[in-house]
């Protein structure tokens, strides 16, 4: 036998004695840290930076990189992590199934929407898709977009426009939000039905005037598709208030929750302008094959329940409850206070180098701004920045979509104020070059 086969089987069985190693819990948080508790909430600072390098803890990032891409996807806590695993034991070791169903009462709570209202889907993309081929929808109508898409917010209406004959057309985000609103009223025809919009863009982090965009349309007749996929763990949502028909969203960026959770709301009383397509166990109102006098479906479920349908990931939807409850813990206006306060820092230190080749993409009118922060150097080339800040320990996004093309940087609860001054530390460095 050749040394490398003796090798290769030397290292097979002690891979197979390992995977017969059983997995621990990870418990309530990272082994040396204390679980999240937290009695009175409203006494955390957002700039106590000893309560949040605490926070830290609870999320097993490693501390090699620094973290910046949360926009793209939210690291879990260890208590999420752990309700995941705890629930994929006991299905695995007992043949149970079920456990999302408490997470559509939970998400609505989380968003101020009711249960009825919620949809379980996989991701934002799922919840665009659901909206886009339900509304009734003709040749020659228009879909009104931004100039600052995602691929997943601009596909699927430029394929049913494909498909259907309809006509997709854009508005230019402003400097404010005045501007934009301003740049939509200018785009609006009698041939508009649908305004799809993102809450925050994903480009460079702007919160669109939602409730003025969704006014703007009711006087046209127009409805309104909101793309929340950032809004979610960052803003203290309340659909209700906002206003909005439709808002699709997911539990895996800034809830920090199972990657492939996501949901969509869609107003109890627009449930009837979306014809679903796909249905299954739990879409129905009703249903006959074998009596007479024909098969048939008798209805649709009277809540958003009729365009999620069979079986679900049940330990996917139990982390989605421990998320909200971490974040609940912490509470939303908490949370929000303090990645809005990050991102400010951010944006104002940058601002602070007064160099020529910083160019600063995201608005600074406060009601604009949430947690992410957009820039471009105009003497080096957005890659090129990605791999040196990833040299120096640094995970960023770069922006091609749109021709946008600049460097994204996202914060979060884990991060810190230490972190941001490294990090414009380096762009200083860079921006001279």
């Amino acid at each position: 036998m050749g040394t490398n086969r003796r090798k290769f089987l030397k290292d097979a069985a002690q891979l197979g004695a390992l995977s017969l190693v059983p997995l621990t819990s990870f418990g309530n948080a990272a082994p040396g840290a204390p679980p999240l508790k937290i009695s009175n909430p409203t006494n955390i600072a957002v700039d106590d930076e000893a309560f949040w390098k605490m926070l830290r803890q609870q999320f097993p990032l490693q501390s090699s990189k620094i973290y910046f891409n949360n926009g793209t996807m939210g690291p879990s806590p260890y208590p999420v992590i752990d309700a995941v695993y705890q629930k994929m034991l006991q299905v695995d070791t007992t043949a149970d199934y079920g456990g999302w169903e408490e997470s559509r009462k939970l998400l609505a709570h989380f968003v101020h929407a009711t249960e009825d209202e919620i949809c379980l889907t996989h991701n934002v993309t799922e919840g665009i898709n659901i909206i886009c081929w339900g509304l009734n929808l003709k040749k020659g109508d228009e879909i009104l977009v931004t100039n600052h898409e995602h691929v997943g917010g601009a596909l699927p209406w430029l394929n049913r426009a494909k498909v259907d004959g309809l006509t997709v057309n854009f508005f230019e985000l402003g400097n404010d939000a005045e501007s934009t609103l301003s740049n939509l009223k200018k785009k609006i025809t009698s041939k508009t039905k649908v305004i799809a919009v993102p809450h925050i863009v994903c480009t460079i982090g702007q919160i669109q005037p939602i409730k003025e965009i969704i006014a703007l349309a009711k006087e046209h007749n127009i409805q309104v598709f909101v793309d929340g996929a950032h809004g979610t763990g960052m803003l203290d949502l309340d659909l209700h208030d906002l206003g909005c028909d439709y808002y699709a969203s997911c539990c895996h960026k800034w809830l920090c929750g199972p990657k492939g959770t996501a949901f969509l709301y869609i107003k109890k009383e627009a449930l009837d302008k979306v014809q679903p397509y796909f249905v299954g166990a739990g879409s129905d109102s009703g249903w006959n094959i074998v009596e007479p006098p024909a098969p048939t479906i008798k209805g649709y479920a009277n809540t958003a329940h009729r365009y999620d349908y069979g079986t679900q990931n049940g330990a996917l939807w139990i982390g989605v409850n421990a998320a909200i409850k971490f974040f609940e813990t912490l509470t939303m206006p908490v949370v929000e206070a303090r990645v809005k306060y990050l991102a400010s820092h951010l944006q104002k230190e940058l601002l602070k180098l007064n160099s020529p080749n910083l160019q600063m993409l995201t608005s600074e009118e406060e009601r604009s701004r949430g947690a992410v922060i957009a820039f471009k150097l105009k003497n080096m080339e957005y890659a090129k920045f990605q791999t040196a800040a990833g040299n120096a320990g640094f995970r960023v996004r770069v922006v091609p979509e749109n021709g946008v093309n600049c460097i994204r940087i996202s914060t979060h609860i884990y991060n810190s104020i230490e972190e941001i001054n490294r990090f414009v530390a380096l762009v200083k460095e860079k921006a001279n070059e």
